[in-house]
């Protein structure tokens, strides 16, 4: 036993994961004590956990500063009276209770005899809780004492009830704090406890980084090992530490198949089944009846209690009944130290195995009904799975259980099985599919099984649980089903040109033998294609589907796309209405999908919205968790289209959440483009550039064209909104123009009226080498786009852009040729962007008068859909046109800016943020001059003597509340100085 005298050498501790909340607690309890003041905390956690760990960090922690009594139970002595408060005293230094009685002690102590012997006096006499307490403040007297117990509940009685009665006496001036681990929460009532969860699979894979030596920057090893190993720690660090070191480096790294089940869970299963060892015999038959009966059921549903009952009855466990609710005293003893009620402590003190939640039986530790079926003997196991078999009648349920009890291989219950669960969910057909291949003995019957539970899980939405059984199927070339599913796992998380190929792959072949699952295929390769932006790869995909293997829905929709991108426009949208028209009374989830992506194509809106919140509602219903971010990310986008920025918005959320829980990055990576693009309307650049980039950080290295060129037309919105058209410009000519970095095929043309805006107002028309104009050429090209599409807002988008083109004579005709479009299709955001570029040209002309109509109904437009950064901009022309507008009250920074003109304001938002005379001339199309005599007014205005002074005021509050800079150009410039 360690002594209270402190070491010379401390070494620190290992690294917990995921445990800094706890870590915090620990903490402050520590720092209190050095204050002087005591308290107690319990720990209480299931075996492996990591509770030791953390005493032992406290106890490390606080050694160097105080001495320290530290004990571990032996549960050899849990029956052995006050061995346990020996154990913790033998740590004791020497002379201890040479200094006078204690309080509270038997006789011989109580007549202040003092010698070494008092302790052992004590003890034999039987230490009264009172006397423990009074030797702990001793203890503490001189020097703050931390006493450490782990593994309480297995002390014996006597020295429980003394140390948890000294414990709750030890508070503030005591000296003394008690921390006390427990793996059963009743041993410990009555004190402020801290129970440890599960780890999460973020800090579970932090500890497998160092268990496995893998640093930031290292190779990880292969990812469904690492899958397979976190799922089958559940949480438990202890469980996850020993299953990897008994995997050899080959294993490891997926050189060679995982062993099944993985070796290595022993230990951990074993602590937890010894806990429920001193229990009768009936409650730990009743305990396995519960874990068995969950065997049949879905993750997390629980057990039938009315079947645990008969089952018990049946095997002749004494009393069943499980809980009484209005009296737990009344609960029979054989099950009241297996059950406890709904709530985490009942009155009775029990801190049962089992809880009950309606009618529904759950283990409060999952890892305890696994260590209860792996630790009980194979025979009466089975015998218990026999038993509920016959209990269940014939069915899937009772076909789970009498799989659980086979011996051995059994072809003809495989069978059974698999055909038992073909109309299950998908989670509960995986888990049955799993369980026929294991009873299978052929070889290539087996492997479909597994191939066949792998597509299942996938379509579950769990990935990873998906590629373990892939590999559980094994690895015989041509097998063309584990080609397609490993195809469609590439597609969630994988290059997409990658996926396209392996799909094109299994396509071919699955062909011969399978036209219904090589279809399938080569619809996924060509969504591969689509997001990889290859629209020769998507046409070469689409074709090869054969008349034979398409219904007449698949048919029109192949037939139509084909034909709209080999520009057949009148063919190819006449067969996309009919797939729209026919989707309607479907309720396929794929097939709405389709419907959806071809009312986008055609730009009827209205009508893609309403597919995908079809396609969404189909998802949820089939249970196809694998879907669900694609379908809302399609409902997303629809919505964005139609100018329903907040409903994209909220679907967007919920998609990117489903999309992280379901293991599908390539998802995730869209919802945050159509997340950016709502924020470059709704919430301004910061939002908006923090979307953008985890778009782009997940689309560059899958080859995600279409979320990186929506991610890049949503920061070039972003920068127009903020009065940056330079860099909106600069961001979009790669997209809209030739050359390696072209955006999407289908989404690129969606950027040009942003393009056309923002060179126009930049001054950035350069012309290239041949004198050809690039954003002329844009135009022609989006002219051309625009008689393919139905969308009623791209007509209003042409004319504003030959608006900004057309010469001085003609744009007020173009721009009220945008709005009379408009006034027709509607559409708050993209009409409003029209009225603020008629106006500021307006103002611009100097027809102030006439400008501030058209900018009035902009800022009203704006405000009207929640286009805040846009709102501020038509604010700002406003005011320069003259008229008064309400600005957000001053603040911070806003303060000093509220005393400048908005000309000034603008020219000092632009140098606090860096910019060059020159820059903010070219930024505001005005002259360097004018930016010289604004910029001196400013100093003068604000008390400031350089730009860094500048810099630092405007840094220290909130964006200017007066918006970003306006729009200028050319005309302002020759107007200011003629």
């Amino acid at each position: 036993m360690p002594g209270v005298t402190p070491p010379t050498t401390v070494r620190s501790p290992l690294r917990l994961y995921g445990r800094s909340g706890e870590l915090a607690v620990l903490d402050t309890l520590l720092t209190r004590l050095r204050r002087g003041d005591g308290g107690a905390l319990a720990l209480t956690a299931p075996p492996g956990t990591g509770r030791t760990a953390l005493l032992d960090h406290a106890v490390a922690a606080h050694r160097p500063r105080g001495p320290v009594l530290h004990t571990v139970a032996v549960p050899a002595e849990r029956w052995v009276p006050h061995s346990g408060v020996h154990a913790l005293l033998c740590g004791a230094p020497a002379g201890a209770f040479d200094r006078g009685p204690v309080e509270g002690a038997g006789d011989g102590a109580s007549r202040g005899a003092p010698g070494p012997g008092d302790l052992d006096h004590v003890l034999r006499d039987g230490l009264a809780p009172l006397a423990l307490l009074g030797v702990l403040r001793r203890l503490g007297a001189e020097r703050p004492l931390l006493v450490c117990v782990d593994d309480a509940d297995l002390w014996d009685p006597d020295s429980r009830a003394a140390l948890v009665f000294a414990a709750r006496r030890l508070g503030p001036g005591s000296r003394v704090a008690v921390l006390i681990g427990s793996g059963d929460e009743g041993a410990v009532a009555g004190l402020p406890a801290l129970r440890l969860g599960p780890l999460d699979d973020d800090a579970a894979a932090a500890l497998l980084d160092r268990l496995t030596g893998c640093g930031a920057d290292a190779d990880r090893g292969d990812p469904v090992v690492r899958a397979e190993l976190v799922r089958e720690a559940a949480g438990n660090p202890r469980l996850l530490t020993d299953l990897t070191a008994r995997l050899t480096p080959d294993q490891l790294a997926g050189r060679t198949p995982l062993p099944h089940p993985l070796p290595g869970a022993d230990d951990v299963l074993a602590a937890h089944a010894a806990r429920l060892g001193h229990l009768p015999a009936d409650t730990r038959t009743l305990l396995l009846i519960a874990a068995a009966a969950h065997e049949h059921e879905a993750e997390g549903a629980g057990a039938d209690l009315t079947l645990v009952r008969r089952a018990a009855a049946s095997a002749a466990v004494s009393d069943v009944a499980l809980v009484h609710r209005a009296a737990v005293s009344d609960v029979a003893p054989v099950c009241r130290a297996a059950v406890s009620d709904v709530t985490p402590h009942s009155p009775g003190g029990t801190d049962g195995a089992l809880q009950l939640v309606g009618d529904r039986v759950h283990f409060r530790e999952p890892l305890m009904r696994r260590a209860l079926l792996h630790r009980a003997p194979p025979h009466r196991r089975r015998a218990v799975h026999d038993l509920l078999a016959g209990l269940l009648g014939p069915g899937f349920a009772s076909l789970v259980q009498r799989a659980c009890a086979a011996p051995g291989p059994d072809a003809l219950l495989a069978g059974a099985l698999e055909a038992a669960a073909a109309d299950r969910p998908h989670a509960e057909r995986a888990a049955a599919l799993a369980r026929a291949a294991a009873l299978t003995p052929d070889e290539a019957a087996r492997a479909a099984r597994y191939t066949a539970a792998a597509e299942q899980t996938r379509l579950a939405g769990d990935p990873g649980r998906a590629r373990a059984l892939l590999a559980r199927a094994g690895t015989r070339p041509g097998h063309a089903a584990a080609h397609h599913v490993r195809g469609l796992l590439a597609l969630g998380d994988g290059p997409a040109p990658d996926a396209h190929e392996i799909l094109l792959d299994a396509a071919r072949l699955l062909a011969p033998h399978d036209p219904g699952r090589a279809r399938d295929a080569l619809l996924g390769a060509a969504e591969a294609a689509w997001a990889a932006g290859d629209a020769l790869g998507y046409l070469d995909a689409l074709t090869r589907i054969p008349a034979a293997a398409a219904g007449p829905d698949l048919a029109h929709y192949r037939d139509g796309m084909c034909a709209v991108l080999r520009g057949r426009l009148g063919e190819g949208h006449a067969l996309l209405r009919r797939c729209l028209a026919s989707a309607t009374r479907s309720h396929d989830p794929e097939t709405l999908l389709r419907a959806g992506a071809a009312g986008l194509v055609l730009g009827d809106l209205d009508a893609a919205c309403r597919a995908g919140a079809r396609a969404l509602a189909a998802v949820r219903a089939s249970g196809a968790d694998a879907l669900l971010p694609q379908a809302l990310e399609h409902l997303a986008y629809a919505e964005l289209r139609a100018g329903r920025h907040a409903r994209a918005r909220a679907h967007a959320l919920d998609g990117l959440r489903a999309a992280r829980r379901t293991g599908r990055p390539n998802a995730a990576a869209p919802l945050h483009a159509v997340l950016a693009l709502a924020a470059s309307v709704e919430s301004g650049t910061r939002e908006c550039a923090a979307h953008a980039d985890a778009a782009l950080a997940g689309a560059a290295p899958h080859g995600l064209v279409q979320a990186t060129t929506l991610a890049t037309w949503a920061q070039a919105r972003a920068d127009l909104a903020a009065g940056r058209p330079a860099e909106a410009a600069a961001r979009l000519e790669p997209l809209v123009g030739p050359g390696p970095r072209r955006g999407h095929f289908a989404t690129r043309m969606l950027a040009v009226p942003c393009y056309v805006e923002a060179s126009v107002l930049s001054g950035r028309r350069a012309v290239r080498g041949g004198g050809a104009d690039p954003v002329a050429e844009a135009v022609a090209e989006f002219a051309v786009w625009a008689s393919r599409t139905t969308d009623p807002q791209v007509p209003a988008q042409l004319a504003r852009c030959r608006a900004l083109l057309a010469p001085a004579g003609e744009v007020a005709g173009r721009y009220g040729e945008a709005l009379a479009h408009h006034g027709r299709a509607g559409g708050d955001f993209e009409q409003a962007r029209t009225r603020l570029l008629f106006g500021s040209w307006l103002r611009r002309r100097r027809r102030t008068r006439e400008a501030r109509e058209p900018l009035r109904d902009a800022l009203v437009g704006f405000e009207r859909c929640g286009a805040a950064a846009w709102a501020a901009r038509a604010g700002g022309e406003l005011r320069a046109a003259g008229e008064a507008v309400e600005a957000p009250g001053p603040s911070g920074a806003a303060a000093p800016l509220a005393a400048l003109t908005p000309q000034q304001q603008r020219i000092a938002r632009c140098v606090a943020e860096g910019a060059t005379n020159r820059e903010v001339a070219l930024r505001l199309s005005v002259s360097t001059r004018t930016v010289d005599h604004h910029l001196r007014n400013v100093f003068a205005a604000l008390g400031v003597r350089s730009r860094t002074e500048l810099a630092g005021l405007l840094r220290t509050g909130p964006e200017d509340p007066y918006g970003p800079p306006g729009l200028q150009d050319r005309d302002e410039k020759e107007a200011a100085h003629p």
